[in-house]
């Protein structure tokens, strides 16, 4: 499915990066495994991961790069375009997938810990996507596949910078979709459920807790790649715009914001009568306030 074609994936050599890496290379593409090599939290730096996934893909007969520039910044954001460029002279898809993750609630998250998070996800999503967007213009198509959450995208305790973080994303990609549909570029989501590094870290304090984590344990990150590869090859022309969530072997389409319900008053509204008319008519359709495990309640299989 992806023969010919060459794609930058971040955040590759581990987890769920690896596993879309390996199996982009496995349908035929030519990878830049990109990775900067730090700790869940984004600290130090190893060329090491970027390099080991490359050096797996190269021994099953496949093509690719490693890379380890930081998706955080303009400039080595666009070093890694670039790098595609000189390793296979062309760029066809990108998935953002780097991150890290530095949890605290609300009331006690500091603006290190904000910036650091929404640097590599929400920024680092553009800085990457914004350079491989005029090579897509010239010819004509391209590929962009961003992982977002239902973090953000339904709520979760302290994680206010991630959530934050990948709700962006997902108005990032819908206006990649609207402005370089008619070049032919496609852009999309996934928020993925998988065991790795990074969700490793949710605490466990109780036996629920700990009975959540072992099933999230069964939710392993080659289950995210298929969705990957086909929404970065040609059979997924007329997918755009769209956000997905993956679970084991579940896939699911999320909504996106829409009108609920709608009241109306002819002689418009005071506060007065909005306490005691609009909100009553309202708040049967008010959206509850649940987590992300609230609303995938089920058990993956």
């Amino acid at each position: 499915m992806m023969k010919a074609k060459v794609v930058v994936v971040t955040g590759a050599g581990g987890g769920i990066g690896r596993e879309i890496a390996l199996a982009l290379a496995r349908h035929g593409a030519s990878v830049v495994v990109n990775d900067v090599g730090t700790s869940a939290t984004g600290e130090g730096r190893d060329r090491g991961p970027a390099e080991s996934v490359v050096e797996d893909i190269v021994r099953a007969g496949g093509k690719a790069a490693a890379n380890t520039d930081s998706v955080a910044d303009a400039g080595t954001a666009a070093r890694l375009i670039q790098c595609a460029l000189d390793s296979f002279g062309r760029i066809d898809g990108v998935v953002n997938n780097a991150g890290i993750l530095r949890d605290r609630f609300f009331h006690k998250m500091s603006p290190d810990e904000w910036d650091a998070v929404v640097k590599v996800h929400l920024y680092g999503t553009y800085h990457v996507s914004r350079a491989a967007a005029p090579h897509f213009k010239e010819q004509g198509g391209g590929a962009f596949v961003h992982m977002t959450s239902t973090s953000g995208l339904i709520g979760n305790y302290g994680q206010a910078n991630y959530s934050a973080a990948k709700l962006g994303v997902v108005a990032l990609s819908k206006s990649i979709a609207l402005d370089m549909e008619k070049f032919g570029v496609r852009s999309n989501c996934i928020a993925p459920f998988a065991w790795s590094r990074m969700t490793s870290s949710i605490p466990v304090n109780t036996p629920e807790e700990a009975a959540r984590v072992e099933r999230f344990k069964q939710m392993t990150p080659d289950k995210i790649a298929p969705l990957a590869v086909y929404l970065l090859g040609d059979a997924s022309s007329a997918v755009n715009a769209q956000v997905f969530a993956v679970r084991n072997n579940e896939i699911a389409l999320m909504s996106q914001p829409r009108p609920l319900r709608s009241v109306h008053r002819s002689e418009g509204w005071t506060a007065e009568s909005i306490a005691t008319h609009a909100m009553p008519a309202l708040s049967a359709s008010f959206v509850p306030m649940e987590r992300s495990g609230d609303v995938f309640s089920w058990d993956p299989v």
